[in-house]
């Protein structure tokens, strides 16, 4: 099988290897640019292993590196230091370094003559500049101009993001709720313009997203209210500087309006191609399909939320388990917050899908 790209598809492809290996160049040989000084590792020599073993038979082995590297950056560029590190076979907090590895330094300082420094972790801007430059390009190449409102929607809710992190930190979070309030709007006017247009598509999914996820969170505040937060232990959101429980509130707010968002969309694109196949389709026939595709995806949806949760808590969970403590003092300070996320998501799911099934029919179908 033959596969034929237009020409303006291989020129894509053109500029996007161009640009990813410029962008590669780029990072690369970057270091003068960081204040903090960046060292490459040119000698690793490692000790011998020491088996660790703590009050809970928790064991590992940890290893000392002497290290000689090389400064790129600074006053000093070209000079040898000497790093001494520690690294776990688990390796929760540190990092093996190779030959080859560039690291941040810390602590540099000239002892009798000699630099030495601590390590500071290594300089992934690499990884991530190739991963970001895969993703674009793979975005790009599969879904064209849909994928590049797509990608400009991605950047404009980024950029809104930090700003809403800003002046939420500029006002002592006073306004919580305010701000990441009119955030979610703005993420779901701006994503669906761009991404679908102004159409009535737009609309429809617009309507249903704000409804779901405005319904699902006011149940969830009046559930909260009703049963006085019991069981809801907000003092296990870690380095929170302000009141927790606006901000758990907006957690939920932002988590859920993506689930109600895709849900939404899936259903409203169904019915529009019932709308072309049959231009004379009833609103009661977009209703009920309407009803169907929501209740095939509804299932799939709330488990993804469900998955994302236990991955999120994954890590935590297994070192509270692993350091003594109980399922249940587990759970109440790593899950249960996650696990009301998710009910509360869930139920913007559900009622997503009347909402969206009868705002479709209405905008799409013709009266009998």
């Amino acid at each position: 099988m033959i596969i034929k790209w237009s020409r303006r598809k291989i020129y894509l492809i053109i500029g996007m290897i161009v640009c990813g290996l410029l962008a590669m160049l780029f990072v690369t040989h970057n270091q003068r640019l960081y204040r903090q000084p960046i060292a490459q590792v040119v000698r690793v020599s490692n000790e011998k292993k020491q088996r660790t073993e703590d009050e809970f038979k928790n064991v590992d082995h940890q290893t000392t590196q002497k290290i000689t590297a090389v400064l790129m950056n600074g006053k000093n560029r070209g000079d040898q230091v000497k790093v001494q590190n520690t690294f776990s076979d688990s390796q929760p907090l540190d990092q093996e370094y190779k030959v080859g590895n560039q690291l941040f330094l810390s602590q540099l300082r000239r002892d009798h003559g000699k630099l030495t420094a601590n390590p500071a972790g290594p300089k992934r801007d690499s990884v991530v500049v190739f991963l970001g430059w895969l993703v674009v390009t793979v975005l790009l190449l599969t879904m064209g101009k849909a994928g590049t409102f797509a990608l400009v929607s991605v950047v404009i809710n980024t950029i809104l993001f930090l700003l809403a992190v800003s002046l939420d930190l500029h006002n002592q979070g006073s306004h919580v709720l305010l701000i990441f309030s009119g955030l979610a709007l703005i993420f779901t006017v701006v994503s669906l313009f761009l991404v679908l247009g102004p159409t009535k598509k737009m609309l429809a999914t617009l309507g249903a997203t704000i409804a779901g996820t405005t319904i699902a969170i006011l149940v969830g505040v009046l559930v909260l209210h009703l049963t006085h937060n019991r069981g809801v232990y907000y003092e296990s959101m870690q380095y929170v500087t302000q009141v927790p429980r606006p901000l758990f509130i907006a957690e939920i707010l932002l988590g859920s309006l993506g689930a109600v968002m895709d849900e939404s969309s899936d259903i409203v694109a169904t019915l529009f191609e019932l709308k072309q196949i049959d231009p004379n389709v009833s609103r009661t026939q977009l209703f009920m399909s309407g009803r169907s595709v929501g209740k095939s995806i509804m299932g799939p949806l709330v488990n993804v939320l469900f998955l994302i949760f236990m991955a999120d808590t994954f890590t935590n969970s297994l070192l509270y388990l692993k350091n003594g403590n109980s399922w249940g003092y587990t759970f109440s300070m790593n899950m249960s917050l996650g696990m009301v996320q998710s009910l509360i998501s869930g139920i913007g799911i559900v009622l997503a899908v009347p909402v969206v099934s009868v705002l479709g029919a209405i905008l799409l179908g013709r009266r009998r």
